[in-house]
């Protein structure tokens, strides 16, 4: 039987609950989002006690059909002001599935806040601990303190020193099979967490009587055709794959539409010297693993053990989003440096978009030289690390260096950095970026896969025409899966087969024995999309918070000269739906 874990820190108590009727058809964000709107006052300090920090697995979380292993959090976001939902992959939400748990919820604060708490998860229930050994620690060594703790099978969620110190940089991570590092990141999550002075949720499946299947011959059926299908389409079964993310360096170089310098420009000149080719080539002459999984069932297995010069590991998972802002948008041109920051971000806990975003607002407000990667490892290792008062500023993100150095050209959207596709050259991005609920975020509406990659079709991304349907459809959509528990990469299946989103229908109807409809799916999305959006509405934000930043309207960017040209009226008709 599912149940709601409550968390109260105040009272230092845990309860279970059973799943309300109405909570029990969603799962990931439609439940966290959910229960944000219906718990937390919009208005509410998201730091304060009237906050909620809520992790909810997906529908197909826990399941053997693959990409299905994701978890969200989601919360009041310290960031935006709106409300928040990140999703991540690791083991942690594939052993919540098994173990029944449809959502933790932790609310309220310590009365005494000078202490630390851990919170731990078995078939036998939950308890909340004082926690002293692993605080002020990195993540890599908290990991193996709980594994040493517990069991290395453990799942663990966990805290770093950028969120004990509650940066608007902040990220929780969660530990994947290999014990690295794995981020639920934008929007200061980490803050909140340390603002409820929780290190980690310790994980422990062992005893779990596993996923229960309302029809297993046919979830058996729907999983092979589903299967076959991510593997099958060039992007999710051979690019990714093979490359990683950080394959789109070569692609939105060649289309002008990679960030650089600060967004003055859609191309860098250094682009093959950051580029996922190169990066493949670097990883096989190290030693490493070009192709790595997340998490136990991924088959796209886009992320990569990186080794440095010597052969020893240096990180795993290293982004496109990331190698771009500190390569193309900073001025890096060593892949080491990059590697090691992405590590050092890792440790700490830092978002490795808003963190490398302003890093790169920095450098125009002259508080490091362009390219330096030297200072942004010394910056990380000896101010953000050790909260120094310039550490501190360093991690309140983009918007905060931003004004505090006099700088125009900040490029955020709901206070929350734009990543790595310049809106003026990927219209359809744009869009994306001023209207989704979690301030800019190319996750919530992936546009390139059909602007650039031509799946589902192609809009041409200097266009006006179709932007706007192209980016609420995606937008729709991406709440669904986000919904599912499946990695946000499927789409690109999904958008080109027809039998590959019907084998998604089936696997939830296989699940849980009922009868979703194509239909029924968007109107998930679009439920959770309006459920976001009131939120933010009812937070004081208002449709002028739905705008990009003034630059982009008054600057061209080269190699296209392209602008930003939508007016507010037909910014604002995306909500037409």
């Amino acid at each position: 039987m599912d149940k709601i874990w409550r968390v109260n820190m105040a009272e230092l108590s845990v309860k279970s609950e059973p799943v309300p009727a109405a909570w029990a058809g969603l799962g990931g964000r439609g439940l966290t989002s959910t229960i944000v709107a219906a718990e937390v006052p919009p208005t509410c300090h998201p730091l304060g006690p009237k906050n909620k920090l809520v992790f909810a697995p997906g529908l197909l979380t826990g399941t053997v059909a693959a990409n299905s292993g994701r978890l969200s959090a989601g919360a009041k976001s310290p960031l935006t002001g709106g409300i928040k939902e990140s999703n991540v992959g690791g083991t942690a939400g594939q052993m919540l599935a098994k173990l029944g748990v449809k959502a933790i919820i932790i609310e309220r604060l310590p009365k005494d806040e000078s202490k630390w708490y851990g919170i731990s998860l078995n078939k036998d229930g939950m308890r909340i601990e004082e926690e002293t050994e692993t605080v002020g620690k990195g993540n890599f060594e908290t990991v193996q303190v709980l594994n040493g703790r517990v069991t290395k099978r453990v799942g663990v969620i966990v805290l770093g020193p950028a969120g004990e110190m509650k940066m608007l940089t902040s990220n929780i991570s969660v530990k994947d099979p290999e014990s690295h590092i794995r981020s639920l990141g934008r929007g200061g999550l980490g803050a909140v967490m340390g603002s409820k002075k929780v290190k980690f949720i310790a994980v422990d499946a062992s005893g779990a009587t596993g996923m229960p299947l309302a029809d297993p011959e046919k979830f058996k059926a729907a999983s092979k055709t589903w299967a076959d299908a991510l593997m099958a389409h060039p992007v999710s079964g051979q690019g990714l794959k093979t490359y990683g993310t950080n394959i789109l360096v070569n692609i939105l170089n060649e289309a002008g539409g990679l960030p650089t310098h600060n967004f003055s420009a859609g191309q860098y000149v250094d682009h093959d010297k950051i580029s996922g080719e190169f990066m493949y080539d670097t990883i096989v002459k190290r030693g490493g693993k070009p192709s790595h999984s997340c998490h136990p069932g991924c088959l796209i297995q886009c992320s990569q053990v990186y080794n440095d010069k010597e052969g020893n590991y240096l990180t795993s998972g290293m982004e496109y989003e990331t190698v771009w802002a500190l390569g193309a948008n900073g001025g890096l041109t060593d892949l080491d440096q990059i590697a090691e920051a992405d590590n050092i971000m890792d440790d700490l806990g830092m978002d490795s978009i808003e963190t490398t975003v302003m890093f790169c607002v920095a450098m125009e407000g002259g508080l490091l030289p362009w390219g330096d990667g030297v200072e942004v490892l010394r910056i990380l290792k000896d101010e953000i690390a050790k909260g120094t008062p310039m550490g501190r500023l360093f991690g309140g993100g983009s918007e905060v260096v931003g004004r505090a150095c006099g700088v125009r050209r900040v490029p955020i959207v709901k206070h929350q950095s734009i990543p790595a596709y310049d809106p003026r050259s990927v219209k359809g991005i744009g869009i994306t970026y001023a209207t989704t609920t979690m301030g800019a975020d190319h996750t919530s509406g992936y546009t390139i896969a059909t602007n650039i990659l031509g799946c589902g079709g192609h809009v041409d991304p200097l266009k006006k025409d179709g932007q706007i349907d192209l980016s609420r459809n995606l937008q729709i959509a991406t709440a669904s899966v986000d919904s599912t528990g499946m990695c946000v990469f499927v789409a690109f299946a999904v958008l080109d087969s027809a039998d590959c989103f019907q084998a998604l229908l089936d696997l939830i109807n296989a699940r849980y024995g009922i009868n979703l409809t194509g239909d029924d799916v968007v109107g998930l999305g679009k439920y959770v999309l309006k459920t976001e959006h009131q939120f933010n509405l009812d937070a004081g934000m208002t449709n002028k918070d739905d705008r990009l930043p003034e630059f982009f309207e008054l600057e061209r960017v080269p190699p296209h000269n392209a602008i930003w040209d939508f007016t507010p009226e037909e910014i604002d008709s995306f909500w037409n739906f």
